[in-house]
């Protein structure tokens, strides 16, 4: 793990110092092999027993992009959202109860979900973030739950049977959004990359510069004049739009949807990942998305594993989750890719979450420091 993180670092040093022609040759290099990642020789190492495609859009592009908007709130803001799955949600049943119900096209639908979930993160945001911590958490697991059980008991969008043959996606440049994954493969790396550039640009903006301020301390920051309800509240909204976001293109794929596609666990696994690649550093959250997306789906095909379990391996995701971060909390706390800031932030005791991180010592930390700040 320490020589991990050593070489994690050192990627995190070389990019900092990176010079413009550099990063932009990176940038180019992601975007072909995002182009190429589809690939049969790929698929048959990383999904030998499943249509690599098909695993590229969901579980791991939703994930990532899910990830990218709840970094939004959690990594940059430093809010604690636990229902996230929420925002995913209302994208989905916005697509998929317009579509079909009015006939609606669909990416009329897809930007009304995006505008509806906007709405909902300010109407839970709005009378519940002056709460801080374990509170927050709570009442936005809360807000989850009644989205789910309202979806659940409403018959005019399907209760408990869900809705089924949600439109697909009209042909853009002659290219049909049918049963071939492939379109939707590249719709989902699209919104990705916006979502991103969209993300970064906020990150250093002055919206950013306030987001930090109020992730390190809070009460700091209002004292120096930030209006701190405010900006959380925006970044309720902006992650938000970004489930949504996810929620509607997922729609468009499954042609189905129903109350149990939105779990509170689905909020739980990208909240997961994000902590796990490095909680406010992009790089990071799409690293900890990929893998908390892709290995159950590797290791339902490890045929020793089968054999050794007596079940299906992903059966176990769960707990594979759970002891996973315990062993990154214990040995890298930061994440698998911190940004410099974020992990100074957890040194000094805040967790790099503001009121979210627990002041206590860790294991580098210094006994003397520790002390004084108490």
């Amino acid at each position: 793990m320490r020589r991990v993180g050593a070489l994690a670092d050192g990627l995190r040093d070389w990019w900092e110092h990176a010079k413009t022609w550099q990063r932009y040759l990176v940038y180019l290099a992601a975007i072909g092999l995002s182009l190429v990642l589809p690939a049969p020789w790929i698929g048959s190492f990383m999904s030998p027993g499943a249509d690599w495609t098909t695993v590229l859009i969901y579980p791991i592009g939703t994930y990532i992009l899910l990830a990218v908007g709840l970094n939004v709130v959690v990594g940059q803001a430093g809010l604690l959202d636990l229902g996230f799955v929420a925002f995913f949600a209302i994208g989905g049943y916005s697509v998929a109860y317009y579509g079909t119900h009015y006939g609606w096209n669909y990416w009329a639908t897809v930007a009304f979900g995006i505008i509806l979930a906007a709405v909902s993160g300010v109407i839970l945001g709005a009378p519940t973030l002056r709460l801080r911590g374990d509170y927050l958490a709570i009442v936005t697991l809360g807000f989850g739950e009644i989205v789910r059980i309202t979806a659940n008991n409403t018959d005019e969008i399907g209760g408990a049977r869900g809705i089924a043959n949600i439109p697909h996606p009209p042909p853009v440049f002659g290219t049909k959004f049918l049963l071939d994954p492939a379109p939707y493969y590249y719709l989902i790396v699209a919104a990705i990359v916006l979502v991103i550039i969209f993300s970064v640009r906020l990150q250093k903006s002055r919206v950013g510069r306030a987001w930090a301020a109020i992730r390190e301390d809070e009460d700091a920051a209002e004292l120096m004049g930030v209006p701190t309800f405010k900006f959380k509240l925006l970044a309720f909204a902006i992650g938000a739009m970004i489930g949504g976001l996810a929620g509607g293109i997922y729609a468009g794929k499954a042609v189905f949807i129903e109350p149990n596609t939105f779990p509170f666990i689905l909020s739980a696994t990208i909240l997961a990942a994000v902590v796990l690649g490095g909680s406010g550093n992009l790089p990071g959250v799409i690293l900890g998305a990929f893998v908390i997306g892709w290995l159950p789906e590797r290791f339902r095909e490890v045929e020793w594993l089968k054999e050794a379990l007596g079940r299906d391996p992903a059966e176990y995701r769960i707990l594979l989750f759970g002891g996973v971060l315990v062993l990154m909390m214990a040995l890298r706390p930061e994440g698998l890719l911190p940004s410099r800031r974020r992990k100074a932030e957890l040194h000094e005791g805040t967790g790099g979450m503001g009121t979210l991180g627990a002041e206590v010592p860790g294991p580098d930390t210094d006994v003397a420091t520790s002390e004084a700040a108490k």
